[in-house]
């Protein structure tokens, strides 16, 4: 019988015999950190809040959640998951849906009516955000649970940025988008709508600001020479969802051609099916391997009617049709074959990516800018100007709302330790664990729970949600569905397989403890552990 009280293996570690001395390696518990987590641009501890989530604590896990990012009925939606594409679960069989467990919670959250804590300390440092958009947002909040005061100025209408004006509402709806803005303004943060900066070094100086963190986007649709005959027929996709999220749609005709192969080009045909538009064709010169839209995003506008001419550039336009020629891929680049057709279409939505309108900074001494006119800034997200700090899609990065986040984030922590005359250091992760590293012994055949998706013929028909929640019962088989790589789950493994009864359990949550006295080293708990939470450590190195 294993005795399993501490007090039993007490006397064991006083009377036992163990073969500690001549050991040439000995087991340590170690926090390896879990894929997911690496994989997050927001920089998450998504196993953290998934265990929380296990155990029914929706609210603590909702914290553990929101201490990283303030959105997660928002990224639970619009998040592109790049922590699913790196689940050591999808090597044995699928993914854990992590972004359908934050939607869950985040949507919770708006139900219940959860409030962030109020800061317990105030540092009477006073910071200027420009640009409510996500990496805005993001970095207000984080500074504000710092103990700062913080305003932000938003040149348009909404706070919200780009998950206002270039995410369609039937992608992200627009009372679960402005309930975790007004959270953050619950927390102390000032918005001030419709006012533009134009002159930063005298707002700074007026409102007695600290220190700035710019993130404005990037809202200015790219162009391109289109000979036409009537110049009115030509849309930027972003100011097409721009106008239609204000409630002043255009007239598009019954036949929109999309020019484009990005995630915009597909909310901008979708978008364009649902108002009305008989037929939406998207036009991208490249074939469906080599397009930057994501596939779930290319497969639900095909679902939707949408369709897609692979290897087309448009040559011409005219009032009803559009002259395009085909491509052909060689060497990996698309080349024009000399081969042309035409095809009908009443208007032409341009999507060809977006720049940022940072000619306000030019005359600011320092600030650097690259060739797309994207600031340059340092490992601390600080432009050249002391104080003055950027991120979001205005630095050269990866254009999504997580990132933009994550920047928030990142922004908001080298900003407090700039104004309190230190550095941000941020402590480094242990090593990550991969899925052969895994011993699965309890795995279990438990199928990820999908998302009621609405049919393809009633989506259209207006911008409801298209994509639905999961029960509790749901996210919490879901969050069990997690692995919890690197990091140890107590699931007692190591302790009943230990043949010198050398692991000592401490209690619920506290983990085990080694006696090393007893220990042999044979290294049967490290062989079992099935999260690879135990490594084995050459004697030589401890110290």
């Amino acid at each position: 019988m294993i005795r399993d009280d501490l007090t039993s293996q007490t006397d064991l570690t006083e009377h036992g015999h163990g073969t500690g001395p001549i050991r040439s390696r000995r087991p340590a518990y170690i926090d390896f950190f879990p894929p997911c987590n690496n994989a997050c641009p927001a920089g998450e501890n998504i196993q953290s809040w998934l265990a929380l989530t296990q155990e029914g604590k929706h609210f603590e896990a909702w914290q553990k959640l929101t201490e990283d990012n303030p959105f997660p009925a928002i990224h639970g939606r619009v998040c592109y998951h790049t922590c699913e594409d790196s689940c050591n679960r999808g090597a044995i069989d699928t993914s854990v849906s992590i972004h359908s467990v934050e939607r869950f919670l985040g949507d919770l959250a708006i139900t219940e009516e959860w409030k962030f804590a109020k800061p317990k300390r105030k540092t009477q440092k006073r910071i200027l955000v420009v640009g409510a958009g996500p990496s805005g947002l993001s970095a207000a909040y984080h500074l504000a649970r710092l103990g700062n005061d913080v305003a932000i100025y938003e040149a348009g209408p909404i706070a919200g940025g780009m998950m206002n004006f270039g995410i369609p509402a039937y992608r992200l709806p627009r009372d679960v988008l402005k309930a975790e803005v007004a959270r953050i303004e619950d927390l102390g943060v000032t918005i001030e709508l419709n006012r533009k900066v134009t002159d930063l070094l005298a707002e700074r100086t007026s409102g007695n600001f600290d220190a700035v963190f710019i993130a404005i986007g990037a809202h200015i649709g790219k162009k391109t020479e289109i000979p036409a005959r009537d110049a009115n027929k030509i849309l930027d996709a972003v100011t097409f969802l721009k106008d239609v999220e204000l409630g002043k749609a255009p007239q598009i005709g019954r036949r929109v051609a999309i020019y484009g192969g990005g995630n915009t080009a597909m909310d901008a045909a979708r978008t364009a099916k649902r108002l009305g538009a008989e037929e939406a064709l998207i036009i991208y010169r490249r074939d469906r391997e080599h397009m930057p839209a994501h596939e779930f995003e290319a497969d639900e506008a095909l679902s939707e009617g949408i369709k897609i001419h692979w290897l087309r550039t448009i040559k011409d336009l005219d009032s009803t049709s559009l002259t395009v020629e085909k491509m052909e891929i060689v060497d990996g680049r698309p080349v024009p074959t000399g081969i042309f057709e035409t095809l009908a279409a009443d208007s032409v939505i341009l999507a060809l990516g977006q720049t940022t309108e940072t000619a306000f900074l030019a005359g600011i001494p320092g600030i650097v800018f690259d060739e797309d006119g994207t600031v340059i800034v340092d490992k601390n997200m600080m432009t050249g100007h002391d104080g003055i700090f950027a991120g979001g899609d205005m630095v050269p990065s990866e254009r999504t709302v997580t990132v933009a986040t994550g920047h928030g984030k990142k922004a908001a922590r080298n900003i407090d330790a700039w104004l309190s005359g230190r550095s941000f250091v941020k402590t480094p992760n242990n090593p990550s664990v991969s899925a052969e590293q895994l011993s699965v012994w309890y795995r279990t055949d438990a199928l990820p729970k999908q998302q009621e998706h609405i049919e393809p013929e009633i989506a259209i028909s207006g911008f409801d949600e298209i994509v639905g929640g999961l029960s509790k019962d749901e996210a919490v088989y879901e969050a069990q569905r997690c692995y919890s790589c690197g990091n140890c789950f107590e699931c007692d493994g190591c302790f009943g397989a230990c043949p010198e009864r050398a692991i000592i359990k401490l209690g619920a949550g506290l983990r085990y403890k080694i006696n090393y006295n007893l220990c042999t080293g044979c290294g049967v708990c490290y062989e079992q552990c099935p999260c690879h939470a135990i490594d084995m450590i050459g004697e030589s190195e401890v110290s």
